[in-house]
């Protein structure tokens, strides 16, 4: 059913002559009555009838005038949203790993409130299979995602792809254990080589750096507990439990010790991603250049 038919079969309700309807939209009465008689034929049934010298609408033409009203209307609004112009307003569902959400997204939500009210943002904490998951299935339209250099993640041509920070990332350890004086990753794991090793629970790039590092020192890494939060990676370290990789500069609990990684170095890279066609749609790019900004202002 195209538009312009029911464009011209309201406008016919509301003027009442073909003629009308012809001067009204710059074109031609036989224009007029070829859109209207498509439209019938569309619809299976007559719209419009013989009045003397004149046509009218049958009683199925005057509902689907009513209907028309409406329906234009709704297409007029949606042109009107999704327009690259258009201001930013709907709802935006993230998908996002913790550290992301609370340094880059949340300051940002607070302000959004105010400077554009008509926008609403839907948080889910996910890691990145699970959130790229989401937005595949079309349950989110922003993910928030990182991966490790020495683990990276296999790009998507389908997906539009926008970095936004890199931290670098060491080995927590337990702070009453001897510890190496020589400098380098795999001189470092090489002296950790009989601990039990802290993997991700949801996210396989940690375990993945932990197994290159470790073969690079030439052993095999016993990697016997996982856990996704990284307050829980630090009190399993603490407890003795084993060693992990734990981002550099983080607050690190009584009983943890936190070693640099370098030569190779370690280092999280995360990223704002969204499905090409989608990430145009501006409440989306809104939010992506806002999270782009905060996270150059933690940089």
């Amino acid at each position: 059913m195209e538009t312009r038919r029911l464009h011209m079969l309201a406008e016919l309700a509301r003027r009442g002559s073909m003629r009308a309807v012809a001067e009204a939209t710059g074109t031609t009465t036989s224009t007029v009555s070829q859109q209207v008689a498509a439209l019938a034929q569309d619809m299976g049934t007559a719209l419009i009838e013989p009045h003397g010298r004149r046509v009218r609408l049958t009683p199925a033409g005057r509902r689907l005038a009513e209907h028309a009203v409406t329906i234009l209307a709704a297409v007029e609004a949606a042109q009107r949203d999704l327009s690259p112009d258009a201001p930013p307003t709907g709802t935006v569902r993230v998908a996002g790993f913790a550290t992301a959400i609370r340094a880059q997204l949340l300051p940002i939500i607070s302000g959004l409130s105010t400077s554009h009210p008509g926008l609403s943002i839907l948080v889910r904490e996910h890691e990145p299979a699970e959130a790229l998951n989401l937005l595949a299935n079309d349950e989110a339209d922003l993910a928030l995602t990182y991966d490790y250099n020495l683990a990276p993640a296999e790009p998507d041509p389908a997906l539009a792809i926008t970095p936004l920070w890199t931290a670098p990332w060491g080995l927590g350890i337990p702070d009453n254990v001897a510890r190496p004086s020589a400098p380098g990753a795999p001189e470092i794991f090489r002296w950790f080589r009989t601990a039990d090793w802290i993997g991700n629970s949801r996210n396989t790039g940690d375990e993945t750096v932990i197994r290159t590092l470790a073969s690079m020192a030439g052993f095999t890494p016993h990697l016997t507990h996982r856990a996704d939060n990284l307050d829980l990676v630090q009190g399993m370290i603490a407890a003795g439990m084993g060693v992990g990789l734990l981002p550099m500069g983080t607050s690190t609990r009584p009983g943890v010790h936190l070693v640099p990684l370098t030569a190779p170095d370690v280092v999280l890279r995360a990223f704002a991603v969204a499905r090409r066609g989608r990430d145009n749609w501006p409440p989306l790019a809104l939010l992506t250049d806002l999270i782009i900004r905060q996270s150059a202002q933690g940089a």
